[in-house]
Order: structure tokens, then C-alpha cells, then sequence
């Protein structure tokens, strides 16, 4: 799943493309992703001019007032700018036009993403409700990771991959901070200590960072917006690395089952 890193990847790449053009049509090939395209979406969008486009923990917002475009890429969901007459594939759900002569096209194999519309002027889109702080902005430190843990009896990891508690965060950083805190992925979240509390926020600020500067994580089912991987990957210092060497301490990495994900961590580094 497109995590934190992805998607501002790509919203800083469309942003550009997209900001102060306006729509001049919407077809929506498929409604049927995880929840159903509104109806009515054409309606709310053709011929409104794009004001700006925002990220919010793993969502685009495209603000077109007098609303706002709300989109998630789900497990394998991509955008894609193309050139109007580019013939769609069998996965390629919706167009956005552009008077540009481009076309956002959201292209998404298993359907698990999702599009909708609010009134800007409204109360915020439930989705976006209850989401927690951005774990790159000041709202997200150590005092209130070590504060908002205190008696969870869930594990550590996930914790941090709860949105409610930090927007943004899946299991390929959550995985990698956790390495580099020390912090094994099974620990109780009410038992870590306040050091390692700061450890964990610091650590997730710099491997999201990190990504960032890198362009994302490379995965089976991301490519950037220009069709081009990511490159984070090759800085993975634990996430896919079963058996293979810790960079640290040259013990092999364990992956372990949990929560239907995969965990890895080093039994050395890691407690």
C-alpha cells in the first residue's frame, strides 16, 4: 500500500500539472472501488479550476471549490497523467480531463481505493475526521508518543500504524523505524519507556524524511507518477530482509506473522 511517502511524492509531482487548471469533463469507467464513486462527480467537478492540492496522512485532497475531491490509492491504486486520446486499460477506473489536454487517470487493479467529494465549507469528510497528527509536523513528538501509549495493551507497531494515533505510517516504515528505535515490533505499547518513545518519533521522522528524498519506497504495485520507481528501497534497512545480515550487528533478520502483515527485526539490535 502506498504509505506517507508515495503519496506526497506524488502530489508534489502532479501539483505542478494540476493547480489552476480547471476540469473539463470526468468519466468514471468503474464506480466500483471500496466505496462507490459518487454519481454525481461530474456534476461537482466539470469546469471548477483546481486551487490546490494537499495530502492529509495517506489522502489527496484536490480542492476545487466549493469542494474538495477526496482521494486514497488503497492497496494498488496509481495516478497517472496522460494525454487525452491514450487509450485506457482494464484497470484504469477514472479520468479526470484537464483543459490542459491531460487526463489524471486513477488506475487501481484491485479497487480498494477509493474518490469522493465534500463541501469545503462543511464539516471535514468522516475519513479525515478522526485521522491523528502528521508524524513530520510539530503535533507528533515523544511526549505525546509516550503519552497516548500509556496502559494500550496493543503492540508497539501497531500503534504507530493506527491512523487515529499518526497519519501516514503502514507496515514498510513502521517496520524501519522500529528497527532503528531498538524496538522490537511485539513489544507492548504501554511498556515502552519515555526514551524510547522519543527514539521511535525521532526515528520515524527520519526514515519518512529519508524516503522522501528518495522518492518513495519501490513496490510491486507503486510507481512515481511519471511512471518511474521509487528508490527508497534500496535503504531498507530491515522491511523483505528475512535472514538476511543486520546492518548493524550482522545477526540475521526474523520475520515474524503479525496482524496478517509481515514483521522483521533484528534479535539482537531490537528488545
Amino acid at each position: 500500500m502506498p504509505e506517507l511517502p508515495e503519496v506526497e511524492t506524488t502530489r508534489r509531482g502532479l501539483a505542478p500539472h494540476l493547480v489552476g487548471q480547471r476540469f473539463t469533463h470526468i468519466r468514471v469507467r468503474e464506480p466500483r472501488l471500496r466505496w462507490p464513486v459518487p454519481p454525481d462527480l461530474a456534476q461537482h467537478l466539470t469546469g471548477r479550476p483546481v486551487q490546490a492540492l494537499t495530502r492529509r496522512g495517506k489522502y489527496l485532497l484536490i480542492h476545487a471549490p466549493p469542494g474538495i475531491a477526496l482521494l486514497h490509492l488503497g492497496m494498488s491504486g496509481s495516478l497517472r497523467l496522460v494525454a487525452q486520446d491514450t487509450p485506457a486499460g482494464p484497470h484504469d477506473h477514472v479520468d479526470l480531463g484537464l483543459e490542459s489536454g491531460m487526463v489524471l487517470r486513477l488506475h487501481d487493479p484491485r479497487r480498494f481505493g477509493s474518490l469522493h467529494w465534500f463541501e469545503a465549507a462543511g464539516p471535514p469528510h468522516p475519513l479525515l475526521a478522526r485521522l491523528g497528527p502528521e508524524p513530520l509536523e510539530p503535533g507528533f513528538d515523544g511526549p505525546y508518543l509516550y503519552r497516548i501509549s500509556r496502559g494500550r495493551r496493543s503492540s508497539i507497531k501497531a500503534l504507530i500504524m493506527n491512523a487515529q494515533v499518526v497519519a501516514g505510517i503502514g507496515n514498510i516504515y513502521a517496520t524501519e523505524a522500529l528497527f532503528l528505535a531498538g524496538i522490537r515490533p511485539r513489544r507492548a505499547a504501554g511498556r515502552i519507556t519515555r526514551a524510547e518513545a522519543e527514539r521511535l518519533a525521532a526515528a520515524l521522522r527520519r526514515v519518512l524524511e529519508e524516503a522522501l528524498e528518495q522518492g518513495g519506497t519501490t513496490l510491486r504495485d507503486f510507481l512515481r507518477e511519471d511512471g518511474r520507481p521509487g528508490y527508497f528501497a534500496q535503504s531498507l534497512r530491515a522491511y523483505g530482509r528475512a535472514d538476511h545480515p543486520c546492518p548493524v550487528c550482522q545477526t540475521p533478520i526474523r520475520r515474524i506473522p503479525q496482524q496478517g502483515r509481515s514483521s522483521y527485526y533484528c534479535p539482537r539490535c531490537q528488545r
